[in-house]
């Protein structure tokens, strides 16, 4: 069978910078298929750029995060905290109505991508639960219905498997991991527009079937330009803040 790789995105929330550099090095690096794991926009200040630029990319596979819905008017934004509505709020007045309808039409997770993957934006059982701690990932291991499940939502690089048959480090490369042949998996590969472990760089991975070989990657972006995007569009200081905290 021949060699696949993908390319994770989640969480680009309409950071062009990131997204940018982002692209850049998994280009260089080398892709064979995309797969979109939501949240295109929110909280950054380029929604229509982010929105494009991962359309560009022909995924094969896309679903919808939360702040999608929201930013599209699908969802109330009343559970969004102040900083989250005044940005979904400003999304939803700047984006036209074909971008807005793009919103729209992103499916909703999970979504099997092949006999061994599936994609969702929070758990396979309810797309805007978080997985922040090994109950939350036993449950949509249970939920999940192919041996790797690709999450994002928490922003949170993570990767989730069973004592019996744990992830293991690559004899290759320090940033690889092999993932296990048959028990379940889950894995986060964090967010490329807003960082929430401490490490301001944008994050992604690349996942290699068949096999299942997961490289976890960081990337160091212009987040004063990210920034000075935000601020100049009047969105909450705090949004710009918390980039370069990785927050």
């Amino acid at each position: 069978m021949a060699r696949l790789r993908y390319l994770i995105l989640s969480d680009q929330h309409a950071n062009a910078q990131a997204f940018d550099a982002v692209i850049a090095d998994a280009t260089a690096l080398g892709y064979d298929a995309v797969l979109v794991l939501g949240d295109l926009v929110g909280y950054g200040a380029d929604p229509e750029y982010v929105i494009d630029r991962t359309l560009s990319l022909s995924p094969v596979a896309i679903i919808r995060g939360n702040h999608d819905k929201v930013c599209a008017g699908l969802e109330t934004a009343l559970l969004f905290n102040d900083a989250a509505r005044a940005s979904a709020e400003w999304t939803a007045s700047i984006l036209s109505e074909a971008h807005l309808g793009i919103l729209r039409s992103l499916p909703q997770g999970p979504v099997q991508v092949s006999d061994d993957i599936e994609i969702c934006h929070g758990t396979p059982f309810d797309e805007d639960h978080y997985v922040f701690d090994d109950g939350d990932a036993s449950r949509a291991a249970e939920a999940a219905s192919r041996r790797i499940c690709l999450f994002g939502h928490t922003h949170v690089p993570a990767v989730y498997a069973t004592a019996q048959d744990p992830v293991v480090a690559s004899d290759r490369f320090e940033d690889e991991l092999r993932l296990p042949a048959d028990a379940p998996v889950l894995i986060n590969v964090g967010s490329v527009g807003q960082p929430r472990d401490g490490d301001p760089r944008a994050a992604y991975g690349l996942l290699e079937m068949p096999g299942g070989v997961i490289r976890l990657r960081r990337v160091a972006y212009d987040v004063k330009g990210a920034q000075a995007a935000i601020l100049k569009a009047g969105l909450p200081a705090w949004l710009a803040l918390r980039l370069e905290r990785g927050q």
